[in-house]
């Protein structure tokens, strides 16, 4: 148990990273986020998720597909990475647990989209989410839609969600991206938050770990707004920090300065 949680006699941590689906400050952007996402697995097409770094886009991935049924989609999870066509094609197969040990890539080809055939022939449609996507080689890109076509295009069998940093849409408007990208039919960007959603989110994190008082002075929610330009990973890392700063104090409520304390262990 971390110091402050004894200190301030919370149930358990405020500000955990696996916090369940059911307990999410409610973004902004959830709404719209979900609906897209439905839209596009109605369609069988691709949405994209773009974000500034710590905006909680993985987050926002939790959330959106907690909202469809297990029974009728099968969630493929992959975090992008540099690595070649090849490797992305073996991590997708392991994924539609099918055997990636192949020396030919047109094999490799045949067995994921025979795997996609036999989830929509057992009624559970795919659908493939790839966090960290702006990693993605072009080479992906170019080739990534063909997991996609059915009967000359005609079938939707396969939907996509990419998220990404920002520089991700860079990469959908290059040459090579152009028949994915041509398939995409949603996009949702997240915004920052402001400051008396910052606010929110802050209480709503303290009650949820079994405290209703209000820790965070007025200055304090401004310097954690401030401090982390309102994205939710950042404010994380500085509302913890000031809540050991507090503790270590013996203070019932956290401060500008214990924001200020906790800033100086950050980057």
């Amino acid at each position: 148990m971390n110091p402050y949680q004894h200190f301030f006699a919370f149930q358990k941590e405020p500000f955990r990273q696996d916090i369940p689906v059911s307990e999410l400050y409610p973004l902004p952007d959830f709404p719209a986020l979900v609906e897209r996402f439905h839209y596009t697995l109605h369609l069988g097409a691709v949405s994209v998720l773009t974000g500034e770094i710590g905006s909680g886009k993985s987050t926002s991935l939790r959330y959106a597909t907690n909202s469809i049924h297990p029974s009728e989609y099968k969630i493929l999870p992959l975090v992008a990475h540099a690595g070649s066509l090849r490797e992305f094609l073996k991590l997708l197969a392991i994924r539609l647990d099918c055997d990636p040990h192949t020396s030919s890539l047109t094999r490799l080809f045949e067995t994921l989209r025979g795997a996609v055939s036999e989830l929509c022939g057992r009624n559970q449609r795919p659908v493939l989410i790839i966090d960290e996507a702006h990693l993605l080689r072009s080479e992906v890109f170019s080739h990534l839609h063909t997991l996609m076509q059915y009967d000359f295009d005609s079938k939707p069998a396969l939907a996509i969600l990419l998220s990404g940093q920002n520089q991700l849409l860079d990469k959908l408007h290059l040459l090579a991206a152009r028949a994915l990208a041509s398939r995409v039919v949603a996009r949702t960007h997240l915004e920052t938050l402001k400051c008396q959603q910052t606010q929110g989110y802050l209480q709503h994190h303290l009650e949820i770990a079994g405290s209703k008082k209000q820790l965070f002075t007025e200055d304090a929610v401004l310097a954690i707004h401030q401090g982390s330009g309102g994205l939710l990973r950042k404010a994380n890392i500085l509302a913890r920090g000031a809540l050991m700063a507090a503790a270590r104090e013996k203070s019932q409520l956290v401060s500008a300065e214990h924001v200020r304390i906790a800033s100086t262990e950050v980057i």
